[in-house]
């Protein structure tokens, strides 16, 4: 049996990938870092499989859809 995906959170986000806050989300908004999920009304995380694969080749990153693999 697979297991689930994690959501991580900002606090995580921050140590894995050395970015700024600010860096975060301008990459977002530029393409190249994965979206936020809406976990709640006023909470956001990450799937931990997305930032895997970003800090494995944040370079070449782009979202599952443009990668061929669909989600």
């Amino acid at each position: 049996m697979p297991h689930p995906d994690r959501i991580v959170r900002m606090k995580t986000i921050l140590a894995r990938t050395g970015l700024s806050r600010s860096t975060i989300y301008r990459k977002i908004a530029e393409g190249t870092f994965p979206p936020q999920l809406k976990i709640s009304t006023n909470g956001a995380g990450w799937r931990e499989s997305d930032i895997n694969r970003w800090v494995a080749d944040p370079v070449r990153w782009r979202p599952e859809e443009e990668a061929g693999n669909g989600r």
